[in-house]
């Protein structure tokens, strides 16, 4: 069975939250945040002199 232009175009798709795209929007926001909490601790180290000294 073929359909015609009008009916394609009442095609509605659905835009269904499934649990691996939250899994993986949770994995990216938790990745930028530890990015955050690396570079924040870098920062104060450097600044507070705690840094490990090069050789």
């Amino acid at each position: 069975m073929k359909l015609n232009k009008n009916e394609l175009k009442e095609i509605k798709a659905g835009a269904a939250l499934s649990s691996s795209l939250i899994n993986s929007l949770i994995k990216g926001f938790n990745s930028f945040m530890d990015i955050g909490r690396y570079l924040g601790s870098s920062i104060r180290r450097l600044i507070g002199g705690n840094a490990c000294p090069l050789k």
